[in-house]
């Protein structure tokens, strides 16, 4: 059994100690919780239990700690995929909902899996997803002096390997901050999230170069393909380079590979074998 989550891309890490720590101390918290919980539970269910717990904590861009998009509203974006059954579900620019992750969970079952907007929305309240205001004081008081324009920030993810040897992976995003209303991202397109029996990969960074490298899907034929995790890893994004991706993973393969990488350095993530990785 093994997990590892990520915590997107923190500019600041490099410069405030105390921020840093905190978020680092906040992954090692997070990432033991999600292993316990992966003892008595399948990848896919211990995937979107960890996103939802990264969602929760506002030291995230994601869930209550997502950025602002230009008009003043957060749109929230999210996906999961199984591995064993390879299906896709998520919600593209979802308002008003704490969980976007388990808006995408409840579509896993439905035929049209992937929804966006007022559809999002309004399947959320008819499944009984209550109102909620993701707007936080900090991210409100960094709108007004539009301070987010000069960040890169990231998603928050997790990929699961379970006792079963099943695998799944999900992702979560509040945007970068500042773009165009219903801006659309990577994290709820096979780029930014994808996973198969063989691996699964969640990515963060900027959501059009990985879309542009379709990042997660290429990594995970590439180990379809009989490439160990870290070349199929490193050999995707030298292909970055040619555009100055701006990109990181964390992966899990069903051989129990684990490995992450990233072309710009802060990518936050931490990892659970029994052993408990965390790295900034």
């Amino acid at each position: 059994m093994k997990v590892i989550i990520h915590g997107g891309f923190f500019s600041e890490s490099s410069t405030n100690q105390e921020t840093k720590k905190a978020k680092q101390d906040a992954l090692a918290s997070i990432v033991e919780k999600a292993y316990q919980y992966l003892k008595t539970h399948s990848a896919l269910q211990t995937v979107v239990y960890t996103v939802a717990l990264l969602e929760d904590n506002e030291l995230f861009n994601a869930g209550i700690g997502s950025q602002i998009q230009s008009d003043g509203k957060v749109r929230l974006s999210a996906s999961l995929m199984d591995g064993k059954t390879q299906k896709f579900s998520g919600v593209i620019n979802l308002e008003d909902v704490k969980n976007p992750i388990e808006v995408a969970e409840k579509l896993l079952s439905y035929d049209d899996r992937v929804l966006s907007g007022e559809g999002a929305l309004t399947f959320a309240r008819d499944n009984g997803f209550e109102y909620f205001n993701p707007i936080t004081a900090q991210r409100q008081a960094e709108y007004q002096e539009k301070l987010n324009q000069q960040e890169r920030k990231g998603t928050v993810g997790c990929v699961a390997l379970d006792a079963d040897g099943n695998l799944a992976a999900a992702t979560s995003t509040g945007g970068k901050g500042f773009e165009i209303p219903c801006r659309v991202s990577d994290s709820a397109t096979v780029a930014g999230n994808f996973a198969n029996v063989f691996a699964g990969i969640s990515c963060t960074g900027v959501g059009e170069d990985i879309v542009s490298g379709a990042l997660a899907a290429k990594i995970v034929t590439r180990v379809t393909d009989c490439f160990t995790l870290q070349a199929a890893c490193d050999k995707s994004f030298s292909e970055l380079k040619s555009f100055d991706g701006f990109a990181g993973v964390i992966g899990i393969s069903a051989k129990g590979e684990i490995y992450h990488c990233d072309s710009h350095p802060y990518m936050v993530w931490a990892s659970f074998d029994g052993s408990l990785q965390v790295f900034n």
